[in-house]
């Protein structure tokens, strides 16, 4: 049996998803000791390794919503921290499109609160000017909301940048590590505990997405409770890239921005989710009437959607706070060296480098004093890709590696 290890950090984060690992990577900027825990055996394991990979201008949140802010603020950072990380990101713009006169008040009701929010450049635009846009999205297309400030990106990508960049910088990533139990003594955190070691700590910061209701019941509060919301989704091959330059949303319901069909960073295409509020938290199986819904919405936009060229399927599981629905961000109450960052959903890939910076002031409001390191290095070299790059280069290295010339994905090479 394996003799329990003891070891003391400043913080420990909990959960290295695509929140967690830029909590970690922000907080190693600074003379401060972190330790990133995650259950499971890699980072970007749960939400953040299958959503749709969108970078939100920030037009549907509620004004005056955390969402809202840390949106507008996170869409406003992307273009630096991937520079950085060396992660795609491309500034794509959005399209919300109407398909008949009775979605346009709710088109001019999205701009208008956009235009609350903050968003720069919005515009409603004919039907003319989107098929200009998007030759083959539906032709009964009546107008769009355009948002020339989204974008794309790979959260995955950006989730193991971070924690590599934050690693680099001397904080440590511990896989195959879930919180079993944490110690509160007097109102404080003072010990979180795995099953192989022990943390004492100063502070913690709950990131666990759909299990973050579980960790924060570890502290002995019971704040809010996490319900997950199923997507499903169609991945198709990169023949068909030329469908959809750009996001295309529907006119959006009141759980769902809906079926949205967009291209990747890599250069294929992408069409879901749907949303189900399932009990299970482990359960993102996908489902014969999921895909079904989620062809069926994807074909609205874009009608002629070539089933026969998708390559996988896949769902993943969005983390919904309850009550109230928000981001939940803060102390929580009586435990004010426990920092919840949780309910963390659509928005939040988009609103994780805003995110990152707000727990990083929650901290340094609480008591944790953040000296800048004179040698902190925010680049993150960005691994060779063979795809990238020109036959003669590939050819190259083939040549002086024969392992580069080995196939191990038809479809992506």
């Amino acid at each position: 049996m394996a003799v329990s290890r003891r070891i003391a950090a400043d913080v420990v984060v909990i959960g290295a998803g695509i929140v967690g690992t830029a909590i970690a990577r922000e907080l190693s900027r600074y003379d401060v000791s972190v330790v990133l825990v995650e259950k499971k055996s890699d980072v970007a394991s749960g939400t953040t390794k299958a959503n749709t990979a969108l970078v939100h201008a920030g037009y549907d949140a509620e004004p005056g919503t955390l969402k809202a802010r840390l949106n507008l603020a996170g869409n406003a950072l992307y273009p630096k921290v991937c520079a950085e990380l060396g992660v795609l990101y491309k500034n794509t713009g959005s399209l919300v499109v109407a398909l008949d006169q009775g979605q346009m008040p709710y088109i001019r009701k999205l701009k208008a609160k956009g235009e609350k929010n903050g968003v720069a450049g919005l515009e409603v635009i004919s039907r003319e000017r989107i098929l200009e846009l998007e030759p083959y999205v539906n032709p009964g297309a009546v107008g769009a909301l355009w948002a020339p400030t989204g974008g794309i990106t790979c959260p995955w990508e950006l989730a193991i940048a971070y924690a590599e960049n934050a690693v680099h910088n001397g904080a440590q990533v511990m896989l195959d590590s879930p919180v079993t139990s944490i110690d509160v003594y007097d109102g404080r955190v003072t010990t979180v505990h795995c099953p192989d070691i022990s943390i004492d700590t100063r502070f913690a910061v709950n990131a666990a997405g759909i299990w973050a209701d579980d960790v924060e019941r570890m502290a002995g509060r019971d704040d809010f409770r996490v319900t997950p919301r199923r997507g499903e989704y169609y991945l198709f091959d990169k023949r068909v890239s030329y469908i959809a330059n750009r996001p295309l949303f529907p006119v959006p319901t009141e759980f769902s921005k809906g079926i949205v069909v967009a291209p990747t960073v890599d250069g294929n295409l992408l069409a879901g989710p749907n949303s189900v509020l399932i009990g299970e938290k482990g359960d993102d199986a996908t489902t014969a009437p999921g895909l079904a819904e989620v062809l069926e919405g994807a074909r609205k936009l874009v009608p002629n959607l070539p089933v026969r060229e998708a390559i996988t399927n896949f769902a993943g599981l969005r983390a919904v706070a309850e009550p109230g629905g928000d981001f939940v961000i803060g102390a929580s109450p009586g435990v004010p060296n426990f920092i919840n960052a949780a309910g963390i959903q659509s928005p939040g890939l988009t609103a994780a480098p805003a995110i990152a910076e707000m727990v990083r002031d929650i901290l340094s409001d609480a008591g944790l004093e953040l000296k800048e390191k004179p040698d902190f290095d925010p680049i993150h070299k960005r691994p060779l890709r063979f795809t990238e790059l020109t036959r003669e280069k590939q050819a190259e290295l083939v040549a002086e590696d024969p392992r580069w010339g080995h196939i191990i994905c038809r479809c992506e090479t």
